[in-house]
């Protein structure tokens, strides 16, 4: 078999396949197979070339639609909105409904593998703590945010909303969810980060009865 010379173009292809499958099939019910079949005559020796197995297909997917729709860059550009402003704008933008909000809730099944998991929790130190830190800095300085460690508060931000909030790793019912989220708000008041409002509050309970009525059906 001839030597690809455009490597890039088979693994955005592999990626843009997979995405389409997983959407339509989910994760769980998609296999490798399934993504060769769809490769328009490329091998499974070529999927393979690439990817190890269909973990690490999700793990790409996920990391280049997050850089690709990065809420932290889109807020950037938000020139009249405050440090507080912009955390609360990216709190907003999670309950929209997204191609990466799906697949990130595929993914997050893959949490019971330990290497993701170790992935998983690097990311967040070496990426969502910092795009916190910076913002909870710009807060303080134009005192929409009251904290003397905005280092510790990004870590506590980040472990609540990625960590604490996502049912695969700390399970809970409906009930508890919407019990924890209330909780998530009193933490940040208290931190001078409050993040979420009482409008967002209602919109995020919302979405957890919905995926606990989800749950049930299934």
């Amino acid at each position: 078999m001839p030597r690809n010379k455009y490597p890039e173009e088979t693994v955005q292809k592999i990626l843009d396949v997979s995405l389409k499958l997983f959407m339509e099939k989910g994760y769980e019910n998609t296999t490798v197979l399934d993504i060769v079949d769809h490769l328009g005559g490329l091998t499974r020796g070529a999927f393979y070339h690439h990817f190890k197995s269909k973990e690490e297909v999700i793990d790409a997917l996920t990391d280049k639609m997050f850089l690709e729709n990065n809420p932290f860059e889109k807020v950037k550009q938000e020139k009249g909105l405050n440090g507080l402003q912009k955390l609360q704008m990216i709190m907003n933008d999670t309950t929209v409904e997204s191609d990466y909000r799906t697949i990130s809730a595929q993914a997050v099944s893959l949490l019971e593998n330990p290497k993701f998991l170790a992935e998983f929790i690097e990311g967040n130190k070496k990426v969502l703590v910092p795009a916190y830190q910076e913002l909870i800095e710009e807060g303080i300085r134009d005192g929409s945010i009251q904290t003397e460690y905005p280092k510790q508060t990004a870590e506590i931000l980040s472990f609540l909303t990625n960590f604490w909030m996502v049912p695969s790793i700390f399970p809970f019912t409906a009930e508890e969810g919407i019990a924890r989220l209330r909780m998530v708000k009193e933490i940040t008041t208290f931190l001078g980060v409050p993040i979420i409002d009482d409008e967002l509050l209602k919109r995020l309970e919302e979405s957890i009865v919905e995926l606990g009525d989800e749950n049930q059906e299934e």
